[in-house]
């Protein structure tokens, strides 16, 4: 299926590492120029030499989404190097545990600056170039909005507001034909979720219960199946599709997870 995303400029937060390489990678499969925003030049150009060794196009740009003004300047540059912006993919975060009985008040400010503040700065710079090219906009998100996870207060709270947003820029950007969904994530495996597991005490063993409860096959989502769902949505093959929240997740979230005993 010709997905119609040659030479579309779509830039992709966190382009460097996990899901959004994966999208990235995905993008330029689809002859898209995706451009990766991300903190650290050496983890960008690994993926952006990846893209171009398999003849494909992309580009980078260096930026702490943690500030605003680097948001804007993000944008900026790659409007001067790419001239048009034709989707952007919000999917830069971390699960950094600010929780309410151990968090404090600057914990949770910064995570929420880590994982959805920036989501607002992006579009809001981006949209302009968006309207010109009657673009889409894809929000990654996460179960914990739905399910809660535990010791998480401003991670829960951050893809709760991107939930949110998504609806709500869905309805604001009807008149400008720029359409805005999201792609939910449960149990992937990436790098961070590795980190993660490998913290735990018997990290094997966890990781073996958590497959357990995924319905469909027993086992974690790929990085490439959220990419495949995310490229898409970006299309225009998806051209009747917004305010939606996609569940790329095996049936984690919403299917009863005791069928897979």
């Amino acid at each position: 299926m010709d997905l119609q995303l040659k030479d579309k400029v779509v830039i992709v937060t966190g382009g460097a590492k996990g899901i959004g390489e994966g999208i990235a990678l995905a993008l330029a499969a689809e002859g898209a120029i995706p451009v990766i925003i991300g903190r650290k030049a050496e983890d960008n150009l690994k993926v952006v030499d990846a893209i171009k060794a398999k003849g494909g196009q992309a580009g980078h740009v260096v930026a702490e989404l943690k500030d605003p003004e680097e948001c804007k300047e993000a944008i900026t540059l790659v409007l001067k190097i790419h001239g048009r912006i034709d989707g952007l993919v919000n999917n830069a975060g971390v699960n950094d545990g600010v929780g309410l009985e151990n968090g404090s008040y600057e914990g949770f400010i910064d995570s929420l600056h880590k994982n959805v503040v920036h989501y607002y700065l992006m579009a809001h710079y981006a949209l302009p170039a968006l309207k010109e090219s009657k673009g889409s906009i894809l929000n990654i998100g996460s179960k914990v909005a739905d399910t809660g996870q535990g010791g998480t207060s401003a991670y829960a709270a951050s893809n709760g507001a991107r939930n949110a947003l998504t609806r709500e820029w869905a309805v604001e950007l009807l008149p400008y034909g720029i359409r805005v969904n999201a792609v939910i994530v449960a149990e992937c495996f990436t790098p961070l979720y590795q980190t993660w597991i490998s913290s735990l005490e018997n990290s094997e063993e966890k990781l073996k219960e958590i497959t357990q409860k995924i319905p469909l096959g027993t086992r974690m989502t790929t990085a490439e199946e959220i990419a495949n769902a995310s490229v898409f949505l970006l299309s225009e093959k998806s051209s009747h599709t917004t305010g939606q929240l996609v569940y790329i997740d095996g049936g984690y979230v919403h299917l009863d997870r005791a069928i897979t005993k």
